[in-house]
């Protein structure tokens, strides 16, 4: 029985699940928000000292295979653990995982990065599916798209709120607390989660198996197991097919569970042949079947969405570090220092030093650094301080050397900058913003008749991401070939776009995948949807690695452009079989 009637509102439930995401959410993307700075930065600075090109190859790989594992978190959720105990599971892992980050050791870090990566898969798909099964009764299905938009715009408040946090913990701190802020923030998640889930255990049912069905065993070892075994034999591939052996790993590995949902589209005869049950019946057999072929198109297309979006934690953060204008004003300045939230740099003359001087300067200072004593705590204190001031001399130079002359500060004298990550918290800025709109919008269009189905909003979703790769067309042309700094108002306006994009796709999409799905595999078809997230989510990092590449740097942004418009013409010409799908199945 739901916990919630159409007068009443949305249910309960979903406010339970808004707050647990929005924590969530917190934690995770406080970590993402910094974690290609934090590769970045030098060792004895404590960062891990990563090459660029290392630091995107970590970046796509992390964020392909932490939305990799929710296929087999929903598996294992609807026929074994229930949805709440995974949450909790999961929760609970992505916590201990980003400690593990606040350690500085070359080990934990790996340790940390597998503890989110699974932790993820128990937790994502899972509390996904309970709010399309608080939708579930006639009552409340209208309602699916708009709670989708409400819970997702829970995951924005958490990301934008994070940025804020990282950066005061990261300047005043150092990198350890900010990530064990995060840690915090994913078990404030878990207590709410724990403390509200009166209002959501009627959901949580587990479907037993059925004469017929294909154990969880057999799903596993025809997925699982040869996932693993074509990773490694992409790994091992004589030469980089995809530029770098991780990516052959990741990409060959995924096609095993590719298969997997291909074979749940077009086998035929699916008792005899071992598929679910409920998909054999005849002619629901054939219904699902199609069902299923629907959400593998739309998912397909949706992978370059994810590829461009996901850019803005790698090469768009890149683009916010060096080549846009950060410079707080001073009333933002003087209240942002005196909070300890403002990035410094300071004028050391390094803008006049030529690049081959500077590096031979700053390798110097090095040496100086790695020679000092580490004996007793002074020492070492002293030459962390030390170690920040060579960090500090690098920035400047990086910073002044686009910066026009008459805006650098006299010598000896400082700037205050907006810290980098804080940009990170544009969009979903941009998403709290927008998403009252955007539902009020399809609200006011369902109550004339006129609301674009899912597919549709999907497809429009696709032509303005595109849009917003153009936006940074112009943002590049602002700086006359990098020789000066864009205004942060292109990556503003850029992420504004986007957003409009995202909330017209990204909702819609878990929305579609609880509307089509057959019932007793519903978990397991939005891990399918997080599958199509993890592929773009690797893409995303292979192109980030193309950008020191692109020496005009709009080529680059044109590529986005047109891998995401091909992408929307694709779905637009399957639209008319989509909606006859979505009708067949009595949902829009």
């Amino acid at each position: 029985m739901a916990s919630s009637t159409p007068n009443a509102g949305h249910p309960k439930g979903l406010y339970v699940l808004f707050f647990t995401e929005m924590w969530e959410r917190f934690g995770y993307y406080l970590m993402l928000g910094i974690f290609s700075l934090y590769m970045l930065d030098g060792w004895n600075n404590g960062g891990m000292g990563f090459d660029p090109s290392k630091k995107s190859d970590i970046y796509g790989t992390y964020l392909g295979l932490v939305y990799l594992t929710p296929f087999i978190g929903g598996l294992l959720a609807d026929r074994i653990l229930g949805y709440r105990r995974s949450i909790i599971m999961g929760g609970i892992m992505m916590a201990a995982g980003y400690f593990c980050l606040s350690i500085h050791s070359t080990t934990t870090f790996y340790l940390a990065l597998l503890l989110i990566i699974l932790g993820n898969g128990f937790f994502k798909p899972n509390i996904s599916t309970l709010v399309g099964n608080l939708y579930s009764n006639d009552a409340l299905k209208d309602k699916k798209d708009a709670g989708y938009n409400i819970f997702y715009m829970g995951i924005n408040v958490g990301a934008f709120i994070c940025n804020f946090v990282a950066a005061y913990m990261r300047n005043n701190y150092g990198w350890g607390h900010a990530f064990a802020a995060a840690g915090v923030g994913m078990l404030i998640g878990v207590v709410v989660f724990i403390a509200g889930t009166k209002h959501i255990k009627h959901v949580d049912v587990v479907k037993p198996l059925k004469a017929g069905d294909m154990s969880t065993g057999k799903i596993l070892a025809m997925t699982v197991v040869p996932m693993f075994i074509f990773g490694i034999l992409g790994y091992l591939i004589p030469g980089n097919i995809l530029g770098t052996d991780t990516n052959d790993a990741f990409i060959i590995g995924c096609l095993p569970v590719i298969g997997f949902f291909i074979y749940l589209a077009f086998a035929k005869g699916s008792a005899e042949k071992g598929i679910d049950a409920d998909v054999a019946a005849s002619h629901d057999s054939a219904k699902e079947r199609r069902a299923i072929k629907a959400l593998l198109a739309v998912f397909t297309c949706v992978i370059l969405f994810f590829a461009i979006f996901h850019q803005n934690g790698d090469a768009l953060t890149v683009w916010a570090e060096d080549h846009t204008d950060r410079k707080m004003p001073d009333g933002v300045a003087s209240v942002a220092s005196s909070f300890d939230m403002a990035q410094v740099v300071v004028n050391n003359e390094t803008v006049a030093l030529d690049d081959e001087t500077f590096n031979t300067k700053i390798d110097s200072m090095w040496a100086v650094e790695k020679a000092m004593p580490s004996v007793s705590k002074e020492e070492i204190a002293a030459k962390k301080e030390y170690g920040k001031l060579v960090d500090q001399y690098e920035k400047s130079h990086k910073y002044f050397s686009t910066l026009p002359g008459d805006q650098i500060p006299p010598k000896g004298t400082d700037m205050k900058l907006y810290s980098t990550e804080l940009f990170q918290s544009i969009n979903p800025f941009w998403v709290v913003v927008l998403t009252p709109v955007i539902v009020g919008i399809f609200g006011m269009m369902r109550r004339r008749g006129k609301e674009p189905s899912t597919p549709t909003k999907i497809a429009i979703g696709l032509v303005i991401t595109a849009l917003s790769a153009l936006v940074m067309v112009g943002a590049v042309f602002a700086t006359n070939d990098l020789t000066g700094k864009a205004g942060a108002w292109w990556l503003m306006a850029s992420y504004g776009v986007i957003t409009v994009g995202e909330l017209c796709l990204s909702p819609m999409g878990l929305s579609l995948v609880s509307k089509l799905s057959p019932p007793r595999i519903t978990a397991l078809m939005m891990g399918g949807f997080f599958l199509a997230i993890s592929v773009g989510n690797k893409l995303s990092g292979m192109l980030s690695s193309l950008w020191e590449k692109f020496p005009q740097k709009e080529n680059y942004f044109y590529l986005n452009f047109g891998l995401v418009i091909g992408a929307a013409i694709i779905l637009f010409l399957m639209l008319k079989w989509l909606n006859g799908v979505m009708k067949e199945n009595k949902v829009s």
